[in-house]
């Protein structure tokens, strides 16, 4: 420890009575005013994930950008109702909008367009199935209202912590500015995780967090985390990572529709 001038910072000083060089004892200000209201999800987003975007498909190629074989299940942890369910399937039905419901669609090859619809809903289309998400920020409305195959999806903003080591920055400094979305999903039909018809049942609670990351070669991307849990048909939770690549436009966009169930 240095033997120099001792240390004593300005609040000490002040605190005991020293006095400071060009400080002056300041009179005690105004009470604090009323606060304004608070920020709106869509002014408080620590991440921006509007655009449009294309998915990358980097892990489980063959059960992705083809149709499995029949019974095909492999990686997802279904239990013997779900296998016997799984291996019912008919394959006249591949292309069944079955597979783009809200615990499914986002593992398709597709482009997602997502923009703001008002200040409190995120709005999610996908060109492969032509399917709409819209994830609500707030409170979840009293009457919930009839499934459907997108669900109800309550967002939050889960903002990122000093101090918490992400990114590998620990107590040297604060992580940068940031967080995630976090989407919960109830309130489904049922539907099929794969296009080979692995099922998931209407008691299906689909937790996904999205995140967004520059890659070194000045892409934007992000991934989005999804946990299926299905006490029905499945042993465990069922979780998986897909990543999706922005686009500077929608010169790519190519909506295409899927089969509507008993077609």
């Amino acid at each position: 420890m240095s033997r120099g001038r001792p240390f004593v910072s300005l609040a000490f000083a002040t605190a005991v009575g020293l006095w400071v060089p060009g400080v002056a004892a300041q009179p005690p200000g105004p009470p604090p005013g009323p606060q304004g209201p608070p920020p709106t999800p869509r002014a408080a987003a620590p991440i921006d994930l509007t655009g449009y975007w294309v998915s990358i498909v980097n892990e489980d190629w063959r059960w992705r950008m083809i149709t499995p074989a029949k019974g095909d299940a492999v990686g997802v942890p279904l239990n013997a109702k779900g296998r016997e369910l799984a291996n019912a399937w008919n394959p006249a039905t591949d292309g069944s909008c079955l597979a783009y419901g809200a615990a499914g669609v986002m593992r398709m090859p597709t482009r997602v367009h997502i923009t703001w619809e008002g200040d409190s809903i995120l709005k999610i289309e996908t060109d492969a199935g032509q399917q709409v998400r819209k994830l609500v920020f707030g409170k979840p409305a009293a009457a919930q209202g009839p499934r459907t195959l997108q669900g109800q999806s309550m967002a939050e903003w889960e903002r990122t912590s000093a101090g918490s080591g992400f990114l590998g920055i620990g107590p040297a400094g604060p992580p940068p500015p940031g967080g995630s979305l976090k989407v919960v999903t109830t309130g489904l039909t049922g539907g099929w995780l794969r296009k080979n018809g692995i099922p998931y049942s209407e008691n299906t609670v689909v937790t996904e967090h999205f995140d967004r990351f520059p890659a070194p070669d000045n892409t934007e991307w992000f991934v989005v985390t999804t946990t299926v849990e299905d006490p029905t048909y499945l042993m465990g939770p069922f979780v998986t990572s897909s990543h999706f690549r922005r686009e500077m436009d929608g010169s790519k966009w190519n909506p295409r529709a899927c089969k509507a169930a008993g077609s």
